[in-house]
């Protein structure tokens, strides 16, 4: 009995020890401002989607008449991967990227969270693909003069001299830092602002600038020492702290004086030479298998122009890498074995198929662009977005109180039990939408609201059984035991079901529906965990205290004979 207790005991403990950690991983804002100091690894973001954040939704038009019906599959996943690769080129965060067939023509469906200037997501998204073929330089170092690094150290120790001036005037009486910054400051996008760099969250900023401005300084404070990044010396104040929800910005103010580096002084040649080999010269790239090993590879057809310069290519780099760019950026790097002439190439790997097809459809996405034309575009604002974050709150926290005292009212201790396995299960929800990351939509928020009722329901199932035992006259402890197994056979049939349905939602759908299928199964799971396991621990822990083992406390009402059994 005591071991028993001991393991109840043992599993409450570690279930407070997540909850804390998810607490600290779901609210880090709100801890921050009580003064707790929440670890880095801890503070992350919520991801949001485009109905949220704000952004911007593009439909286009794929052009497909003058490639084959058999190839418009692979051509417009090769266009829908081009884009995918171009707008995150451009830093922007979890672009939607889908592909559909409406009648006779295919679209292309593109929305970028947090881009609100439509011409630049036009113009990221409509330049034509760049395919090249370049060898490998073989001179890509070049040593310094001792003339260089002379330079290079005088000015650095001069503009180290010159910082430091400049943070002796700023830290003096009566110093005015925009003014400073507009005089001295050597980072134009922020000089004629007074070094005014705007509100910003985390991970905008290289990590020692980050450091200084979230981290040691508080609001209104000025950087009594220098901080020294790849760009040079920064003098830096943190002006103001705004918090929205739980998303965390901090306005900062700096003053720059620039460095050198090696580049600046003496010329890097690129790693990689042009060869004149682009995608005009490749007809087509296909999947084949290696008739030996039947590992996958990818087949090149040049036209005749560059089956020339490919034979010219491998015969002098022999032994050498030749790489392949697809806009600027190297997919594969192959070492020549021999001179290749005919037209005809393979590149070799230990590629999986499916890596094998991605690396094709990239290659004939940039030898064959296929044109697409824009036909539809949308801006959604930040303001609706928050607006839409805040009715979700409202409406969550309204129910989740209205549930609450439900819970309570009908069935008395094990509904306040309920509250508090709920409460973790919200917390362990929130904290994994942030570690996986999950993108939130108001699609996905629904399903979160929806698998809070399921866990609910769960909840209801185990107390009814529980009262069914109690109304046989079993004892407390039997008849928890007795009403979780038999329960637990209707909450997994009904929990399995919607699993399912939530599976194929995610394999066959959009991505709107798709988030509310993904946060739908996570809750699922998560709500099983509450229920079965938090629940029950904690009645069984309670169950030990005899002024908490009163029937009534249950909501039963059991006859005199029953009572007395008890």
């Amino acid at each position: 009995m005591v071991g028993q207790r001991n393991k109840i005991r043992l599993a409450l403990f570690i279930i407070f020890i997540l909850a804390v950690l998810a607490v600290f991983l779901d609210f880090p804002a709100t801890l921050e401002k009580t003064g707790i100091r929440v670890p880095g690894f801890l503070n992350l973001p919520f991801r949001l989607g485009l109905d949220l954040q704000g952004g911007t939704h593009l439909v286009y038009e794929a052009d497909l008449s003058q490639i084959p019906s058999g190839d418009h599959d692979s051509s417009i996943e090769g266009v829908r991967d081009v884009i995918e690769r171009r707008v995150n080129a451009f830093g922007v965060a979890e672009p939607v990227v889908q592909t559909t067939k409406t009648s006779e023509s295919w679209r292309v469906i593109v929305e970028l969270a947090g881009v609100h200037d439509v011409n630049q997501a036009i113009t990221m998204i409509g330049e034509t693909p760049l395919l090249e073929f370049k060898e490998q330089n073989p001179n890509p170092v070049v040593d310094l003069t001792e003339e260089q690094k002379q330079e290079l150290e005088t000015y650095n120790q001069e503009a180290e001299n010159r910082a430091k001036e400049v943070l002796s005037k700023v830290l003096g009486p009566n110093s005015d830092f925009g003014s400073l910054a507009q005089e001295y400051s050597e980072d134009p996008g922020s000089k004629e602002n007074g070094g005014d760099l705007g509100l910003a969250p985390r991970g905008l900023f290289i990590p020692e600038f980050e450091a200084g401005c979230f981290d040691q300084l508080k609001d209104g404070e000025i950087s009594r020492e220098l901080t020294k990044t790849s760009f040079g010396y920064h003098i830096i104040k943190r002006e103001e702290t705004t918090v929205e929800g739980e998303n965390l910005q901090v306005r900062c103010s700096h003053i720059l004086i620039r460095t050198k580096t090696e580049a600046d002084v003496g010329a890097v040649p690129n790693e990689w030479v042009y060869t004149g080999l682009t995608g005009k010269q490749l007809k087509k790239a296909v999947v084949q298998f290696d008739p030996n090993t039947q590992i996958p590879q990818v087949s090149l057809e040049f036209n005749d122009e560059g089956s020339k310069l490919f034979a010219d290519i491998t015969e002098k780099n022999v032994g050498r890498p030749v790489a392949i760019f697809l806009d600027g950026l190297v997919i594969s790097s192959p070492v020549v074995q021999e001179p290749i002439s005919g037209g005809q190439a393979v590149i070799s790997g230990n590629f999986t198929i499916k890596e094998a097809k991605t690396l094709a459809q990239r290659l004939n996405a940039g030898a064959l662009p296929v044109p697409i034309k824009l036909i539809s575009q949308q801006t959604v604002g930040a303001t609706l977005g928050n607006e839409s974050i805040q009715k979700s709150l409202k409406a969550g926290l309204i129910g989740l109180i209205a549930i609450g005292i439900f819970m309570i009212l009908y069935y008395r201790l094990p509904g306040i039990v309920s509250v508090f396995a709920l409460l973790f299960y919200a917390l362990i929800m929130l904290a994994l939408f942030k570690l996986i990351p999950v993108t939130l939509t108001l699609a996905g928020i629904a399903g979160f609201v929806l698998s809070f009722g399921m866990a609910v329901d769960a909840n209801v199932l185990i107390f009814e059984r529980l009262k069914e035992e109690l109304k046989k006259g079993k004892t407390l402890e039997t008849a928890i035991s007795e009403g979780f197994k038999r329960a637990w056979p209707s909450i997994l049939d009904g929990n399995l079901s919607t699993l399912i349905t939530c599976f194929i939602l995610m394999a066959f759908t959009t991505s709107v529906v798709k988030g509310f299928a993904i946060t739908l199964s996570i809750g699922i799971l998560i709500s099983m965990f509450s229920a079965m396991t938090v629940t029950q621990m904690m009645l069984k822990l309670l169950i030990n205290y005899k002024f908490l083992t009163s029937p009534r406390l249950f909501g039963v009402k059991l006859k005199k004979q029953d009572a007395t059994n008890n």
